[in-house]
Order: C-alpha cells, then sequence, then structure tokens
C-alpha cells in the first residue's frame, strides 16, 4: 500500500509538473506556438519575449504554482514524510523540464521531452517546504537577474539560494536535513536543463538580460554613427 501511495506521488507531481503553462498562456494571448520562439522553452521568460511581459508573468506565477501544489499532493496521500515531500517537489521540476506533453523531434528525427528550465517550479517547490522561502529567494532572483544580467544564472540562484536557506534552518533545528537534499536535487535538475546556456555563457555570447542588457544596448547606440555623420562620411 505505501509503495502505491509513494508511485501516486511521485506520478502525481510530475505530471502536475508537466502541464505546461507557457505554452497555453501564449496561446491565449497571441496564438503562437511558444516552442517556436526563441530558446523554444515553455517558462516565464520566454512566454514573456512571446506575447509580452504580462503573459511571462502569468506563466511564471502558474509554473511556481505547480512546484508549491505539490505540498498538497504529499499532505492529502502521505502527510508527514519529509523525504516524500523533497521528492515530490522535485519531481515537479522534472516534469516541468521534460513534459510528457511537449514531445519534441530534434534535428537528427529523435523525440525528446521538451518544457522549460525549472526556476519557477523550483521556487514553488522551496514555497512547499517552507511557506516564507519566496521572501528570501524572490527577492535575490530578481537581484540577479538585474544586476548579474543572465536569464539561466537566475534559475540556477534559486536553487543555491534555497540549499542555503534549507541549510541554515536544519542547523537550528527549524526543519528537517531532508529539505537541504531538496536545494542540491533541484540544482542538479535547473543545471542539466540549463547546459547549453552554460555554454553560450562560457563562450561569451549568452543572451543579456536586465541592466546588463540595457546598457549594452546603450552602448550600440551610442556606437552607430548618426545621420549627420553618415552624410559627412559619404
Amino acid at each position: 500500500m505505501i509503495v502505491l501511495q509513494v508511485l501516486a506521488v511521485v506520478l502525481g507531481s510530475y505530471l502536475l509538473g508537466a502541464i505546461p503553462f507557457g505554452l497555453l498562456v501564449v496561446c491565449i494571448a497571441n496564438g503562437k506556438d511558444v516552442r517556436k520562439i526563441e530558446s523554444g522553452r515553455t517558462g516565464g521568460t520566454n512566454a514573456m519575449r512571446a506575447a509580452g511581459f504580462l503573459a511571462g508573468l502569468i506563466t511564471a506565477a502558474l509554473d511556481v504554482l505547480k512546484g508549491a501544489a505539490t505540498a498538497w499532493v504529499v499532505s492529502w496521500l502521505m502527510p508527514g514524510y519529509a523525504w516524500l515531500q523533497v521528492l515530490a517537489a522535485v519531481m515537479a521540476i522534472v516534469g516541468h523540464n521534460h513534459s510528457i506533453f511537449l514531445r519534441i523531434k530534434d534535428p537528427n528525427g529523435q523525440v525528446r521531452l521538451g518544457g522549460g528550465a525549472g526556476g519557477a517550479p523550483a521556487l514553488g517547490g522551496a514555497i512547499a517546504l517552507w511557506s516564507q522561502a519566496w521572501l528570501i529567494v524572490l527577492p535575490v532572483g530578481v537581484l540577479v537577474y538585474l544586476l548579474v544580467g543572465y536569464a539561466s544564472l537566475t534559475t540556477i540562484s534559486v536553487t543555491v539560494v534555497s540549499t542555503l536557506i534549507f541549510a541554515y534552518r536544519a542547523a537550528v533545528g527549524l526543519s528537517p536535513w531532508e529539505y537541504v537534499l531538496y536545494g542540491v536535487l533541484s540544482g542538479v535538475v535547473v543545471v542539466w536543463a540549463l547546459r547549453p546556456n552554460l555554454q553560450r555563457l562560457r563562450a561569451g555570447n549568452e543572451r543579456p538580460v536586465g541592466l546588463r542588457a540595457y546598457l549594452q544596448k546603450k552602448a550600440q547606440s551610442q556606437s552607430l554613427p548618426t545621420t549627420a555623420e553618415k552624410s559627412l562620411e559619404s
């Protein structure tokens, strides 16, 4: 019986995470297929590129909710199991990143499961384990997005900060040590999804966001010759 309950939690959390809200929100907003735009991911960042800020915000909020809802799944089926709470939250991220509802054929003809990068459901998972986690994780993520200027590092920061939070809480006896494992495992899942972004980051051609993108755009505009300068040159 316990084995069946565990399987139900794992499967339910995966399927919950696999709901492609980004695909649905963008389709409703403007009829586009977010999988064919920019990175092809279905998370809030790409939904914003495809259909604007509001669509991206709604997508991110729904994706956070997917991760947070894993607490309800566990409390309903098997309350009181810390390790199962961790597993459920991680499975929601796996479902988000590799959705059974988003089968994609790559250039080699192989079918793979598409999805997002996992930042929003990772935040939701942290909230599932400690409801006030967002008060720390979200502001740090916003600062990384604005000041560091890379969406991939923003996503990774969610899992790093979650690990630090749960390590501290476990050290002072406020939460079980199993929750620290959530931060580590969610980080592994997120980094695996962001491998292409990290490769571009090392190569120096990762797409900037936030203040970095603004400053880069401003520098490029200042380096372009004005119409008067062009006429003088000609």
